[in-house]
């Protein structure tokens, strides 16, 4: 009994130092290898083949950190390669010959989404590329893959400071700062509502139902969460808090935002806290196989031992409710789609806002090309808020050496030139 009672009195929120160190060795993991991913990704490259290389890469750097220590470990989000019109993380079997004979090609965007765990701290990071092509040599994005690109990190960006809790932001006298605290946190149709005013000055559309999970220990889909433009008038519930973690998406289309269920065969899945009586060997053996595994962290049939049993075994997991399944789903009218994912949290007193914990890098603005650009007023003032502002002038030092190791480091510097 005293052991139970000492498990349940553990803080494993960001005021646990532990718990923050944690998040930090599992984001620079998941950040490391979606940097080795991108690199894999080239026109004619198999999209199963880079995604098996991305998850070697994950299980090699995993391995790497708390060596002897007894706490589980491992893959929080095996990697993903999406194609252009797709939206929903996406993984082929090498078992499904059409499927996994699937090629990038030049000049398509694609989301690579990918992520790490520590004793049940994940992060997860996604980053959405242009395969290189003749008309974006050099590294520079023209046209309506530049629109989507820009609106898309401008999104995710205003995105990120709307998340904030309200008067965290706030300079001036200790009065304006109280005063600003007052403030009510904007409700999720008002985010919806600022966001749309970016994507639409690219002439792009959010994607419906794009969801941001509050994370907490093995679990990456929390008790609250934040729902864009949702097509079918659900909403999400609650509002992020200091000593939150986050994963906070965002998607955007350069259609209509409307989405469908592809035909692809759903080959991600998870497993839920519901338990079934399976009949058939082949489903007790992945269940088992994932309980070791993947805990309740996603996964993907390809990495269980056998991909033909899997596909056999999970029918029957997915019919009782011990797995979640996750359909395929992409752009209603087959149009390109970007997306980010962002691991952020929330931690008191030494940071006035969120920092990414995980996060895609940064874009090089200069090296997009369109006439295209943000003028709403309200939209500007608020991408002037800089995020992982400090308070205290002693910890200014302290922030520069972690800001090298996170891809978030140009944002970083950006914050910097604004104090």
């Amino acid at each position: 009994m005293a052991d139970k009672k000492e498990t349940e009195e553990v803080d494993y929120t960001l005021n646990n130092p532990d718990t923050l160190t944690k998040y930090k060795s599992a984001a620079q993991i998941s950040q490391k290898v979606l940097e080795a991913v991108t690199a894999l990704c080239a026109p004619g490259e198999k999209i199963v083949t880079i995604c098996e290389k991305g998850d070697k890469l994950l299980e090699e750097e995993i391995a790497k950190v708390y060596r002897g220590k007894k706490i589980t470990k491992g893959i929080s989000h095996p990697t993903t390669v999406s194609p252009s019109s797709f939206v929903t993380p996406y993984t082929p079997l090498t078992s499904d010959e059409a499927e996994a004979s699937v090629t990038l090609k030049e000049g398509e965007a694609i989301k690579i989404q990918l992520g790490a765990q520590i004793d049940g701290f994940g992060t997860i990071v996604c980053d959405t590329i242009i395969i290189p092509s003749a008309e974006n040599k050099d590294d520079v994005i023209k046209g309506r893959d530049a629109d989507l690109l820009l609106a898309t990190h401008y999104a995710n960006e205003l995105l990120l400071r709307l998340m904030v809790p309200p008067g965290l932001l706030a300079t001036g006298t200790d009065e304006e700062k109280a005063k600003a605290a007052k403030v009510k946190a904007p409700t999720q149709s008002r985010i919806t509502t600022l966001l749309e005013k970016v994507v639409k000055s690219y002439d792009c559309n959010l994607v419906e139902h794009t969801t941001s999970w509050e994370f907490e220990r093995n679990e990456i889909e929390g008790k609250k969460k934040i729902i864009l433009a949702p097509g079918d008038g659900t909403k999400g519930d609650g509002v992020p808090e200091v000593g939150d973690v986050w994963g906070v998406e965002m998607g955007v289309s350069l259609g209509s935002g409307k989405i469908k269920t592809f035909e692809n065969r759903p080959t991600l899945h998870r497993r839920t806290t519901l338990t079934y009586a399976l009949k058939r060997p082949s489903s007790k053996k992945i269940l088992n196989e994932v309980v070791k595994k993947f805990g309740v962290f996603p996964f993907s049939l390809r990495q269980l031992e056998d991909e033909r049993d899997a596909k056999v075994g999970v029918v029957e997991c997915v019919r009782g409710n011990v797995f979640r399944q996750y359909e395929v789903v992409g752009d209603k009218d087959a149009e390109p789609v970007a997306r980010l994912l962002t691991t952020i949290g929330k931690k008191k007193p030494s940071y006035s806002a969120p920092r990414k914990l995980a996060a895609p890098p940064g874009p090089d603005l200069s090296k997009f090309q369109t006439d295209k650009k943000i003028t709403d007023e309200e939209v500007l003032k608020i991408l002037e808020e800089p995020l992982a502002k400090e308070t205290k002038v002693k910890n200014k030092t302290k922030k520069k050496k972690p800001a090298k190791k996170t891809a978030a480091a140009a944002e970083d510097e950006e914050s910097s030139d604004d104090e």
